[in-house]
């Protein structure tokens, strides 16, 4: 059976993973480092790191016995495009706005 594709907003509107984000953001690490920054179950901890994995938001790398996480761009690309979009767009709004106000104020 395929996986289902995930909503890139759906995987970061759980706070615990976003924590899980800050958090790697600053350094990679294992699985069992990860979880004891949170107050839940070890397989609830697994769940959410395969959700990140899955959407490419981290990678996973085998270091022995231990697996070290990783962000990774991919998951962050859909973000930074739909983000880029309306900023865009409010940047084409505030310069048509300026333009009509310098054509209708009076120099």
């Amino acid at each position: 059976m395929a996986q289902p594709t995930l909503d890139t907003f759906q995987v970061i509107a759980d706070p615990s993973r976003r924590q899980m984000l800050m958090l790697l953001s600053k350094d990679s690490l294992s699985i069992n480092s990860l979880a004891e920054n949170f107050d839940m179950s070890r397989p609830a901890v697994s769940k959410h790191i395969k959700i990140l994995y899955t959407a490419g938001f981290i990678s996973i790398q085998n270091f022995g016995r231990e697996r070290r996480c990783t962000l990774k761009q991919d998951g962050f690309n859909e973000l930074h495009k739909w983000i880029s979009y309306f900023d865009e767009f409010w940047t084409s709004k505030l310069k048509t706005l300026e333009t009509l106000l310098n054509n209708k104020l009076p120099n």
